[in-house]
């Protein structure tokens, strides 16, 4: 069964990108530690939602391939943007989350829709019942300010389903929303 999944790490103070838009807090980690839960993660994934800041984020990594190879990408956007990615299943889109959610559905064939970036693409699917878990590593840093984590409009349960600790010191929230 499909599942709308918001998989994303964050500052402990709550927020996924730093007051000038970047990653490099969260980058200083690598990746090494955090392979083994995102691989298994992947595996599971057949579409991929993100935002354009998000996209035009990754072009800009120099990436020789394009990371969600073998997954479709949905990039939300009101503007024209590159497909610099030779090979890759990148379509653009315009509209509400809420009205393309099931074509998502749809296209992630029982895998799950993974979304990447935004918090208020995961927002907009949180107040609408559509999201289903948040996946979320918390990072050991503090920044104070940035792009908000999640900024719903009102409050919502979650159901804690796993914990992992990191030797970081990062720590990984498996959670349903109820």
């Amino acid at each position: 069964m499909t599942s709308t999944v918001y998989y994303v790490a964050s500052s402990i103070d709550g927020f996924i990108a730093d007051r000038d838009g970047r990653l490099d807090w969260l980058l200083e980690f690598g990746m090494e530690e955090f392979s083994p839960h995102y691989e298994a993660f992947l595996e599971n994934v057949g579409v991929v939602v993100m935002g354009s800041t998000t996209y035009e984020f990754v072009l800009g990594e120099g990436l020789e391939a394009w990371p969600y190879d073998g997954r479709q990408t949905r990039v939300l956007t009101h503007r024209d943007l590159p497909v610099a990615v030779e090979g890759a299943d990148i379509r653009f889109e315009s509209g509400d989350v809420v009205d393309l959610h099931a074509e998502w559905v749809e296209a992630a064939a029982g895998r799950d829709v993974w979304i990447v970036g935004g918090g208020a693409i995961a927002a907009a699917l949180a107040d609408a019942g559509l999201l289903d878990v948040l996946d979320l590593t918390i990072m050991p840093v503090a920044l104070g300010e940035g792009a908000p984590l999640l900024p719903l409009a009102g409050t919502r349960a979650l159901e804690v389903q796993a914990t992992t600790t990191y030797p970081s010191g990062a720590v990984g929230v498996t959670s349903r929303l109820t």
